[in-house]
């Protein structure tokens, strides 16, 4: 029975997920995936343009959730300063944190300790990068809203704010953390990181 299109796409990116765990995105070949999704190598280049296009494509549902997650902090969208700290905050950030990790976890692993030769062996820095520049026009936005708050905070510390994040997800995925002790983990986190966030900007 012929394939669809759409099916043998996903049994490449299928495969390509398992080969990149065991090997890496460096110890891979484009003939180990395509022999392993049963399409000859010819053909697998009418899918994808290369082994970096297909480690993107394997990770995207993970670099999506992350960009979602920075943008609804600190984005246009973002939460204002007063919240932080609250019950309903904590609660929020600690159900997207572990949300992130329940549904992601595996395609995490890849972009965190897999990625190295790809287009994406530096994304960790290339967003805290982003990250740091988003929450230091978001800092400047709130101090307009609400002038009596200090945002005269270095922009290495909020540089350390992201890599701490990482941190967090890479710790908590290299030790094989369990679903269920992963929600008081973040919180605990969570709450250390807002309770300083609070003292830095005096609120």
């Amino acid at each position: 029975m012929q394939r669809c299109k759409e099916e043998i796409r996903t049994e490449i990116l299928r495969h390509a997920a398992r080969i990149f765990r065991t090997r890496g995105f460096a110890g891979s070949s484009m003939r180990e995936i395509a022999d392993a999704a049963h399409v000859c190598l010819s053909n697998i280049y009418n899918y994808f343009p290369g082994k970096d296009a297909i480690f993107r494509a394997v990770v995207r549902p993970a670099t999506l959730a992350l960009e979602k997650m920075i943008q609804g902090h600190h984005g246009q969208q973002g939460e204002d300063v007063m919240s932080i700290g609250t019950e309903t905050y904590l609660q929020k950030v600690t159900g997207e944190y572990v949300a992130l990790l329940g549904r992601h976890r595996t395609t995490l692993e890849l972009l965190f300790f897999r990625a190295q030769g790809s287009s994406l062996e530096n994304y960790r820095e290339t967003y805290t990068d982003r990250s740091t520049a988003l929450v230091r026009a978001w800092l400047d936005d709130m101090k307009r809203r609400h002038p009596r708050m200090n945002a005269e905070v270095s922009d290495f510390s909020i540089h350390l704010h992201t890599v701490w994040m990482f941190t967090l997800f890479e710790e908590i995925i290299m030790h094989r953390i369990k679903p269920k002790d992963t929600p008081q983990i973040v919180a605990e986190y969570i709450r250390f990181e807002t309770t300083g966030w609070r003292e830095l900007m005096k609120l």
